[in-house]
């Protein structure tokens, strides 16, 4: 079977499963260009407000596809070039997306598959799901930001050891680290981050795409340029109808229902 990715929609919560059937969930160009579509569909549509990535069945995705990436070696390696921009292009949309995204995981989380699920803004891991960085067990290197992820995320050491070794660690290990925001039982990643889509599909939308934007720009500002971009979407945010209705309805102490 080809590899797809499966949309559909829990309330206001668009699901992006990624389905490889016999592969893990291998990753291909076609995933990575129906994923692109997908988030530029769902950003103009004001009833979606957050997205899950997730894999189907017992992974969430074992990373690229072997016998294709054998297959390229034969072929100029602009073509491997070319799968790997459309798979960072992905990787960019999910990173820039206006809306939270949310990483579900179960089983294994291997290679571009870890680097995706690193680009989310929240991670739910199964505590049996395993991350590995195995490039350098093919004699390969990374791709899809997964160096780049680690590196600000981790201690040197820690990232040396999980690029350069190619070790597996563990969800509950990432857990202590900072990297998965919660730990669930077996089977039970996408039931969880519905539950935290649902807490963030009752926020201001506005408001989180500012958030989002001020954490994805905060580490190449200097304080005194963040501080006046902080300023500028503070005073952005407060003449926005929702804050209206967010300060009333906290005045009036009644849940506040945001557009």
């Amino acid at each position: 079977m080809p590899a797809t990715l499966k949309t559909h929609s829990v309330g206001a919560t668009l699901v992006l499963t990624i389905s490889h059937p016999g592969c893990r969930n291998a990753l291909s160009p076609d995933i990575y260009a129906a994923g692109v579509e997908a988030l530029n569909a769902a950003d103009s549509q004001p009833d979606i407000r957050s997205v899950v990535i997730t894999g189907e069945g017992a992974d969430f995705c074992a990373g690229g596809d072997i016998r294709r990436l054998l297959s390229n070696r034969q072929q100029s390696p602009d073509v491997q070039a070319e799968s790997i921009e459309q798979l960072h292009g992905w990787i960019e949309t999910v990173r820039s997306f206006s809306k939270p995204v949310v990483g579900a995981v179960e089983g294994a989380c291997a290679g571009a598959g870890f680097s995706l699920a690193l680009a989310c803004d929240f991670l739910v891991a199964a505590r049996n799901s395993v991350f590995v960085m195995a490039y350098a067990n093919v004699a390969l290197s990374p791709d899809g930001g997964g160096s780049w992820s680690l590196t600000r995320q981790l201690p040197r050491a820690t990232a040396m050891q999980l690029l350069m070794l190619g070790e597996r660690i563990e969800a509950d290990r990432l857990h202590q680290l900072g990297l998965v925001n919660h730990l669930t039982e077996p089977r039970q990643a996408l039931a969880r981050a519905l539950e935290v889509c649902e807490a963030l599909n009752a926020k201001a939308p506005n408001t989180l795409a500012s958030i989002k934007n001020l954490i994805n720009e905060a580490p190449r500002h200097t304080l005194n340029t963040h501080l006046k971009c902080e300023r500028d979407q503070f005073v952005r945010n407060l003449h926005h109808p929702n804050a209206g209705e967010g300060l009333l309805a906290f005045l009036d102490k009644r849940p506040p229902r945001f557009h």
